[in-house]
């Protein structure tokens, strides 16, 4: 599956939008997931696994518990694709960046 078709779905999104934060048990994601989006455990376990199949996501066992980490390989291929795009919108963040500082100078005069 294509890095874009896993990052496509916003289940997987909120998934590693989680891990990005830190490891996670496969409950405690569950339980979030599911009060965000009103999917099963099944559903959120399908989830997962195409997030591990990908390589997004990597799993240890701990007891009777799975606990996931993200994996940052594929984030870097999707980053060095974007690159060719940053052109876009680098100058006009630097641009509001520059806005902003300005504001905050004027706030304090």
């Amino acid at each position: 599956m294509h890095a874009f078709d896993v990052l496509g779905d916003p289940v997987r999104r909120r998934l590693l939008e989680l891990l990005a934060e830190g490891e996670h048990s496969s409950g405690d994601m569950t339980a979030v997931v599911q009060a965000e989006f009103g999917i099963s455990q099944p559903a959120v376990s399908q989830h997962l696994k195409v997030l591990r199949d990908a390589g997004f996501a990597s799993v240890r066992i701990d007891g009777p518990r799975r606990i996931y980490s993200v994996d940052a390989g594929p984030m870097r291929e999707v980053d060095a694709w974007l690159d060719r795009f940053r052109m876009f919108w680098t100058p006009k963040l630097e641009a509001l960046a520059t806005e902003v500082a300005r504001g905050k100078r004027k706030r304090q005069e």
